[in-house]
This record gives C-alpha cells, structure tokens and sequence, in this order.
C-alpha cells in the first residue's frame, strides 16, 4: 500500500469515526430529550425512593448528568469502533499464516479491510508461484548435475580402457595404437567440454557477464563461425548459407555475440534434417540490424518452445553422452543478445525453425 492510499485509509477511519460520533450524540441527546419529556416524573420518583441523595445531586446537576450520559454513550461508541478495527487487523495478522499454505485456500477478510484480501491474495499467489519455481529449478539442476556426471563418467571410462589397453598389450600395431589414442584424444576432448559446461553453470549462476564494446564486422564474424563449424556440418551432411552485405557494422562485444551467434548455428546444427540447408540472414532497417538463423527440423511441442530460453532447460529429452548439454546455451544466447539491448525470439512450423534476433 502506497502512501497516498495510506493516507486516504486514515482520513476515511478518522471520518468515520467521527461520523459515527456525531450519529451517537443526536441520538443520545434525542433519547435523554425523550425521557425527560415523557418519563421524568416515572425516573424521579424511582431515583428518589432508592437514593434521595443521589436524587438531590441529580436535580441540582442536571447538565453535569447530561455530560456525564454522552460521555459514556461517546466512550462505550469509541470503545465499540476501536474494537471492531482492532479485530479486523487480527484477522489481518492471522491471515498471514495463509500465506505460507500451499494450497488454494482463499484468504477472506471483513469488509472493512476488503482491501488487504487482494493484496494478501496476490502474495499468496507469488509465493507459492516463485517457491514452485525454485523447487522446479533445483530439480533442474539436480537432474543436469546428475546427467552431466554420468556423461563424465562415460568417456573417462573410455579413456582409462583405451590407455590402459595401450600401457598393457606391447604388441599392438601402430594402426591400433593410432586408433587408440584418436578415440582417447577424442574423449578427452569430450571430458573438456562437459568440465566448461560446469563453469558455465557457476558463472551463469554467480553474475551477470560484463561486456566490452568495440566496433564488430557482423558479417565476418559469421563467417568466422561456419567456417570453425564447417566438420560439424560436414558430419551431418549439411549446409550453412549466409545472406548477408559484405560489411555490417556493429558496436558489441564480440566474444560475447560469437558466443551466442556459435551457440544457436550449433543449435541448428544438432535439430536439423540431414541433406539440408541452415540459413543466416543478415538485413538492416533504420537503427536495427535484424539476424534470423532457420533450419529444418522437427516441430517443437508449444510447451517446449516456451521455455526453450529457460536456464538448464533441453528441448531434446533423449540425453546421450555426446549431444547432451548445459541446457545453458539458449538461456546464455538469451542474456548476450539482450545485454547488448537486443530481443531474441523463437518460431517454429512444420518444418522450420527460426530464431529472430533484433540488434
């Protein structure tokens, strides 16, 4: 509650006490008045009978009585009003063990604070939504940590096997030594690539990353980058096409874009079809430089594109020990692009998927 409704919520108590006030003493004067006119002579008498001391103090201080009644009518009012407030923020405070509920019980409280419920409600809500949240995170990371583990453990057994073999048997050919140590090197690499993966994780988790401005060639950065992906896309049997002027120039930071340019190319590379074509576009528009990256592939399910940007999530749910990832690279290509005040984007058909971004 802001200060303004603070303090409307003051004047609107304060008026209503005091109408309620000004309400009690008319009718308090119009009773006593009532009384006096058709019930004196009945009161006196009975006053007079139990206590003719008290009936003489009565008559001889007939305004003191007056004061002393709308006194009491005021008090007993005040008394009443503060007690009805005084129980409203009870229920108030009591509510707030609600809120630490996670079920769908609704909090109500009385009309005179009406206005707290929604308020209350909405906490309730963002609790329960943000503990939901956090629980489905760390299930997350639990299940990464546990994969990523399992795909350690996959090469290095791999590579103890085939060193071993090398250490142990000393007539092997040198074609078999070669073939060992290509499949040792290989894995090894592998090792290398899930233990950055895990530093990925730490400083994803720790800050956001700094950038460093300087004046960028988009256009040869990516070519930069298909030339470095040229073996993977040779593995697949796919091709990369760039759309692009010759020169687009950009202020960024560009380890941080060749990063998040390299990880969606890698992206598309691993969803794509075989026998087809990726294709970057590059246009520009006023201010804007606009970079679609398209492929062909399966259709993402609604579900999985909605949070295809989210941190360790994998829209391919068939890990295996050499495409399985971080779940870091889209939620990292996220954060690069909009640090640079940029937008990605994701869409999707039954046959190509793109990814939209605006510089």
């Amino acid at each position: 509650m802001n200060i303004n409704n603070l303090t409307r919520k003051k004047l609107k108590l304060f008026i209503t006490l005091l109408g309620n006030l000004i309400i009690a003493v008319i009718i308090s004067i119009i009773i006593y008045f009532i009384l006096a006119l058709f019930f004196e002579n009945t009161l006196s008498n009975m006053v007079c009978r139990l206590n003719y001391d008290l009936y003489s103090w009565i008559v001889y201080n007939r305004d003191v009585v007056v004061y002393i009644y709308i006194g009491i009518v005021l008090a007993v009012i005040i008394y009443k009003f503060i007690s009805k407030y005084v129980n409203s923020i009870n229920e108030v405070y009591n509510s707030l063990d609600l809120i630490l509920k996670e079920n769908n019980e609704t909090i109500k409280l009385p009309s005179e604070v009406n206005e707290f419920t929604e308020k209350l409600q909405d906490i309730k809500n963002d609790y329960i939504t943000s503990k939901n949240n956090a629980k489905e995170a760390e299930t997350k990371k639990n299940d990464l940590i546990m994969y990523m583990a399992h795909d350690l453990k996959t090469p290095l057994t791999s590579i103890i096997g085939y060193l071993t073999l090398l250490n142990d048997e000393k007539n092997i050919s040198k074609e078999l030594q070669e073939k060992y140590i290509k499949i040792a090197l290989d894995k090894s690499l592998r090792v290398e690539e899930l233990t950055n993966q895990f530093f990925d994780i730490t400083r994803y988790n720790l800050h956001t990353m700094p950038i460093n401005k300087t004046e960028l060639n988009i256009t040869y950065l990516l070519k930069q980058l298909i030339d470095e992906c040229y073996p993977m896309l040779e593995k697949s049997d796919l091709k990369c096409v760039l759309n692009a002027p010759d020169k687009v120039n950009y202020l960024g930071d560009g380890d941080k874009l060749a990063r998040a340019f390299g990880n969606l190319l890698k992206n598309a590379i691993s969803y794509s079809y075989k026998n087809t074509v990726i294709e970057i576009n590059i246009t520009e528009e006023l201010d804007c430089l606009y970079i679609t990256f398209r492929n062909k592939g399966d259709k993402i399910p609604d579900y999985k594109l909605e949070k295809i940007f989210e941190k360790f999530y994998r829209g391919d749910e068939s890990r295996t020990s050499t495409t399985g990832g971080s779940g870091l690279g889209l939620a990292i290509t996220k954060e690069i692009i909009e640090l640079h005040n940029g937008k990605i984007s994701v869409k999707n058909d039954d046959e190509y998927i793109e990814f939209d971004i605006v510089l």
